[in-house]
């Protein structure tokens, strides 16, 4: 199996983001003998916003290498951050480079149709503020729902989300998510994804 590891913290060795990321990879490695890791860190080298010449490209049937790497993975593994309620740039032009038309889903009579429902996704979210359900900031929260609704229209049922948030409230909370946090990933297990027809 193939598992794409993807990185979009600035933070570097300081990002708890990418300690969840990778801890995730380890349990998943440890679980699945032969698992092969691809790591993509889109701050250390970023993807280009998108242009109009790519995006012609796209639409004239190329395939950028996200695609290429997102359709090869079988699990797909996201450290990722929020900065300003949101994903970090970085992540968004990755996002722009896998969201095409007939390769991640169609258009149909019925509306569209992912065509990723094969894939494991796993999202390792890191909030420094507290945003989940009942929180007064909840509202703001624009970046797990974000990548929850974009890899749900391409067609990912069960996208696995685990969250550190309150990170930067007080040492006790940042403790006490990050104790959760881990604790989650240590359920994480084996799977053998099917995938979907194109």
């Amino acid at each position: 199996m193939n598992l794409l590891h993807i990185d979009a913290s600035i933070l570097g060795p300081n990002s708890t983001s990418r300690v969840l990321s990778a801890a995730v990879v380890a349990r998943l490695s440890d679980a699945n003998p032969g698992l092969h890791v691809t790591h993509l860190d889109l701050a250390a080298d970023p993807i280009p916003h998108l242009s109009l010449a790519e995006f012609g490209a796209m639409m004239g049937g190329e395939s950028p290498l996200a695609l290429e790497q997102l359709l090869a993975a079988d699990i797909v593994v996201i450290g990722a951050p929020v900065y300003n309620f949101s994903v970090p740039s970085q992540l968004k032009a990755w996002v722009d480079r896998i969201a095409v038309a007939g390769k991640t889903f169609r258009y149909t009579e019925k509306g569209p149709e992912g065509l990723l429902g094969g894939k494991r996704v796993i999202l390792a979210v890191a909030r420094g503020g507290l945003y989940g359900p009942g929180a007064p900031a909840a509202p703001h929260e624009h970046g797990e729902s974000y990548l929850r609704s974009i890899f749900g229209f391409l067609g990912v049922t069960d996208v696995e989300v685990i969250v550190a948030e309150g990170l930067r409230v007080s040492d006790a909370m940042r403790d006490e998510a990050m104790i959760a946090a881990h604790a989650r990933i240590a359920e994480l297990g084996t799977v053998t994804p099917v995938h979907a027809a194109a």
